[in-house]
């Protein structure tokens, strides 16, 4: 997201201005970076929803809800669904890329033995209820891998 664009803010009680980088992205409407908006100005930016507000710079994902757009990488997620398998997904987002036959057939090996479950995780795993939430559980396994 290199900028050698502005967008200047006034405020029309006092005749200050302010400009800040515009910055323009692969994909969606150009941002104006604010982050020193309020140590500048003294005042807080409102959005409420954060329905203008872009949270974070992102290479792995662009979302558009009016327009119903969700991209991984610059692929449609409908077109992810359809055509590729989690591997190959999970590949895409960790490499940037598609894997091509080899690299699919390297990286599921890899997965394939590096997925084993240690026996301590296995019991604490059997702790859990059988109509334990997912969230819950997931939350356990974290704590419990932290430690």
């Amino acid at each position: 997201m290199a900028t050698n664009k502005t967008v200047t803010v006034t405020d029309n009680e006092t005749g200050k201005t302010w400009t800040y980088p515009k910055l323009s992205g692969t994909v969606g409407p150009d941002v104006v970076d604010i982050r020193k908006f309020y140590a500048d100005t003294g005042m807080f930016t409102y959005d409420p929803g954060f329905t203008s507000t872009g949270s974070c710079e992102s290479a792995i994902s662009y979302i558009d809800g009016d327009k119903g757009v969700l991209l991984h990488r610059g692929y449609a997620i409908e077109d992810l669904a359809e055509h590729c398998n989690f591997e190959e997904v999970a590949y895409l987002m960790l490499f940037g890329e598609l894997p091509n036959a080899e690299q699919k057939t390297k990286f599921e090996h890899d997965i394939t033995y590096h997925t084993m479950l240690h026996e301590q995780m296995h019991a604490f795993y059997s702790g859990f209820r059988r109509d334990a939430h997912p969230m819950a559980v997931m939350v356990g396994v974290v704590g419990a891998m932290s430690a």
